[in-house]
């Protein structure tokens, strides 16, 4: 085995702490954009209808995942992340997943993933066109954080958009540490 250079040991280092610092410095970036007023929407929820408001659970900050639903098996990869960190989410923000699916759609997919999280459809709704996640063909997977202002005005503070690579999935990050990297691999809903 050949001893790595110690330049590239200390380039591969110098370019981790310039990710990390230039995340912090994007997130930082977004929240300081003038926040943008968000009319109320009305959403399918599993238990009737849903206001954005009522999605915050009586906190003052919202994460609302934008999925593109059942039939994007790259949706799935980031929703079973999301299964196992929304409790932590939800204890700092409002969380919930919203599709395009039905209801009835969202609640068979969820069961079959063991999906705990909160979710709601947007379904006869324009509130994910509304939000920047329509395409011209097709639905498009993000994220967007809304604020509850002091008047009760709901406020969307940043968003972002998902895809591989992203600093939403760290499937990627370490696939691309695998010999051959990610060599072809996608997602599927099962293996």
């Amino acid at each position: 085995m050949n001893p790595t250079p110690p330049n590239t040991l200390q380039e591969i280092q110098a370019l981790e702490q310039e990710l990390l610092e230039k995340s912090r410095r994007l997130a930082e970036l977004k929240r300081a954009i003038p926040r943008e007023q968000i009319q109320e929407y009305v959403l399918a929820g599993w238990n009737g209808a849903a206001t954005l408001s009522s999605l915050f659970d009586g906190k003052r900050d919202l994460i609302v995942v934008h999925n593109m639903g059942k039939g994007c098996r790259y949706c799935t990869l980031w929703a079973d992340g999301f299964n196992g960190v929304w409790r932590h989410l939800a204890n700092r923000a409002g969380f919930v997943v919203c599709s395009p699916d039905t209801v009835e759609t969202q609640q068979a997919f969820a069961e079959s993933r063991q999906w705990s999280f909160r979710m709601v459809s947007g379904a006869g709704s324009s509130f994910i066109q509304d939000m920047g996640f329509r395409g011209e063909k097709s639905w498009l997977p993000g994220v967007s954080t809304f604020h509850l202002a002091d008047d009760g005005t709901i406020e969307r503070v940043a968003r972002a958009e998902f895809g591989p690579y992203d600093l939403f999935c760290g499937v990627w990050h370490i696939i691309a540490l695998l010999a051959d990297g990610e060599k072809g691999w996608e997602p599927k809903y099962s293996y």
